[in-house]
């Protein structure tokens, strides 16, 4: 999952909530929704939409982790591309990549903390969000916030309609739903987000749909591969993170062993390694914040069409009042 990737499914999900949106309410008689089984699916659909914002808010204070994660990558390519390549500049390099395979293999409680509701509008948390005393954003969640859980919470009541109702507006709710699902699901997959045990356990993808099918690959994927990584502590599965990881121990290993001056084959083997540890931050300068901007622009449309969706249902109660 790298960050383009995940920036196109943003894109994506943006898409399909619009297009949702617009089946669920353009043209559509207020009363309809307010009746069964929308008295039902409605609500519960509104209560998924109030999760999917926590998960937001997480997934924006993770991005903040990753970007220390890429200062200290970049610490460490501008001391090693320093020529002559001296003692000093290798304990420096060694320091930061040390600082750095800590955060990246730290336990999910420890990867995120932060105080009050989510929304983005609480103050701005004093506590330290990684190693290295980072600073979590104004968009916090309470300490004893889980990811898992709230994934888990997103999927209770996600059945697919059955008889007449699998040919009506129920089945594009529950594809929307499960989508939704979906999506925060891989959000918090791929970056630090806290409490996030047993990830891979909670989403019920219906495998025997065929619009599915694409979703039933990719979380199988990610799920195994979450499976491995679980077992040793892991930030995420951000394609760049996994990739730095890989690179912060190999060039630990060859700070290990350097001496001045260095051997030509292990010094070419380490410059190498240097040039794709200052790619991946290259990219990660120019696509983490507009990440982030997209994650915040899901948060603030989820907001706005469930307060359209309110103000509907609101209609509804009022045209189906009875006259005094």
């Amino acid at each position: 999952m790298s960050v383009t990737w995940l920036r196109k499914l943003m894109d994506v999900f943006l898409c399909c909530e619009a297009e949702f949106k617009a089946i669920l309410l353009m043209g559509r008689d207020p009363t309809q929704i307010s009746k069964p089984p929308f008295d039902r699916l409605v609500p519960e659909m509104l209560d998924r939409s109030i999760k999917a914002l926590d998960i937001c808010t997480a997934v924006v204070n993770g991005i903040d982790s990753v970007r220390h994660y890429q200062r200290l990558a970049e610490i460490a390519v501008a001391a090693l591309e320093q020529r002559p390549l001296g003692d000093g500049n290798v304990r420096r390099a060694k320091r930061a990549l040390a600082n750095l395979l800590i955060a990246l293999s730290i336990e999910d409680k420890e990867n995120v903390s932060g105080g009050g509701r989510s929304g983005g509008s609480s103050a701005a948390s004093k506590g330290g969000a990684t190693i290295g005393q980072l600073k979590s954003s104004s968009w916090a969640v309470g300490r004893n916030w889980s990811a898992a859980k709230q994934i888990h919470a997103m999927t209770a009541n996600l059945a697919p309609p059955r008889g007449n109702e699998a040919a009506g507006l129920p089945l594009p709710m529950f594809i929307m739903s499960t989508v939704t699902v979906f999506v925060m699901w891989v959000l918090t997959a791929a970056v630090p987000c806290q409490e996030r045990a047993g990830l891979a356990n909670h989403l019920p993808v219906p495998k025997h749909l065929n619009w599915a099918q694409s979703l039933v690959g990719i979380h199988e994927k990610i799920g195994d591969e979450w499976k491995k990584k679980e077992k040793k502590g892991s930030a995420g599965l951000m394609e760049e993170m996994t990739r730095m990881e890989k690179l912060g121990h190999s060039l630990i290993e060859f700070a290990d062993g350097f001496h001045y001056p260095a051997e030509k084959e292990a010094a070419e083997s380490a410059a190498a390694q240097v040039a794709e540890m200052a790619e991946i931050c290259r990219r990660m300068e120019e696509e983490l914040v507009p990440l982030q901007q997209q994650i915040r622009e899901v948060f603030h449309r989820i907001v706005r069409s469930r307060a359209e969706i309110l103000e509907v249902l609101e209609q509804a109660a009022k045209l189906s009042a009875p006259v005094v």
